[in-house]
């Protein structure tokens, strides 16, 4: 094997470490709030990740919980 196509390998190599890395965080594993925060337009809502599905994401607040609160998988924000 030449050094022309380690290096090849080794671009290829970082290039799918990254990728896999893009797409971890766009999944959310790097996430460490219990919701996610889901743009919408010219705004964004916060959505649980145990959120109920038949409750749609206009439903769920548009500013992120207190510290003190959490939001419900029906959209509430209550005390914790």
């Amino acid at each position: 094997m030449t050094s022309k196509n380690g290096l090849k390998y080794v671009v290829i190599a970082i290039i799918l470490i990254l990728a896999g890395f893009a797409m971890a965080d766009a999944l959310g594993f790097f996430n460490p709030k219990p919701y996610t925060k889901v743009s919408k337009g010219s705004h964004a809502h916060y959505v649980p990740d145990e959120r109920d599905p038949d409750v749609p994401i206009t439903r769920f607040p548009k500013q992120p919980p207190r510290e003190s609160e959490k939001i419900t998988p029906k959209g509430q924000i209550i005390q914790k």
